[in-house]
């Protein structure tokens, strides 16, 4: 998947009250991507930039990159979301996918107040939540839910209403291995509807670092080609402070 080339402006600056939120602008995670058998076939790049104004409003760029090869096989995939982090919803959202199976961009521009979404294509369709998200902004939005073991959440909040319900639960704590030591991690079902990758139901897995940064420390799930995935990160800079 090729990237996509996206000018933004930026401008204003992001209020104070964004600081509960465990993540923030400049954060950046790297990871190694793996097959079920261990074997290294690409790297993934979680980041956070911004200020960036949308119709008047200060977001967070959410942007997501992956690049795998297997044998003479390759895929690239990038994603981006613009998120109020003062409101918690999404007001953009960019998808780019490349791989010999399949090629998909997704365009789509998110109207909270309205309760509706419009894509590039000519698309559009009534949302039903007033904070809408995408899948982007949903792996950060779950790193601000209360972690505790047992927990479900059910949230119709994904912009495309077909899409929806995400349902989320807390499972356990765990220490795992990564580049960067084991860590302590709570470990996380996240359980979603996305026919163009998954039949029916997709269940993504993630395990989120047991303190207040709540960073995506491994992340499993279906892709292209590779079948299932893991990814484990590799580095990280962030201004969370950790408890």
């Amino acid at each position: 998947m090729a990237l996509a080339v996206i000018g933004v402006c930026a401008s204003g600056r992001i209020s104070s009250e964004t600081a509960a939120l465990p993540f923030s602008i400049g954060e950046k995670l790297t990871y190694e991507v793996s097959i079920a058998k261990g074997s290294k076939v690409g790297t993934a790049t979680m980041w956070v930039e911004g200020p960036v104004d949308v119709r008047g409003t200060s977001t967070y760029l959410l942007r997501f990159d992956s690049r795998i090869r297997i044998a003479l096989l390759s895929a690239v995939s990038s994603s981006s979301s613009w998120f109020d982090p003062l409101r918690g919803s999404s007001l953009r959202f960019l998808k780019h996918e490349r791989n010999p199976l399949t090629h998909n961009d997704e365009s789509v521009d998110l109207f909270p107040d309205q309760k509706e979404w419009k894509s590039a294509k000519g698309d559009s369709g009534p949302s039903p939540s007033s904070t809408p998200l995408d899948e982007l902004s949903f792996m950060y939005f779950i790193r601000t839910l209360p972690m505790t073991p047992g927990a479900t959440y059910s949230f119709d909040r994904h912009f495309d209403a077909a899409r929806n319900p995400t349902t989320v639960k807390v499972i356990r704590r765990e220490i795992i291995p990564t580049p960067m030591g084991e860590l302590r991690v709570i470990l996380v079902e996240m359980r979603v509807r996305d026919p163009r990758h998954f039949k029916g139901e997709g269940v993504i897995r993630i395990h989120l670092t047991d303190d207040e940064c709540r960073l995506p420390a491994r992340i499993e799930s279906t892709m292209p080609i590779v079948g299932t995935a893991v990814l484990t990160i590799a580095s990280q800079n962030t201004r969370c402070k950790k408890s």
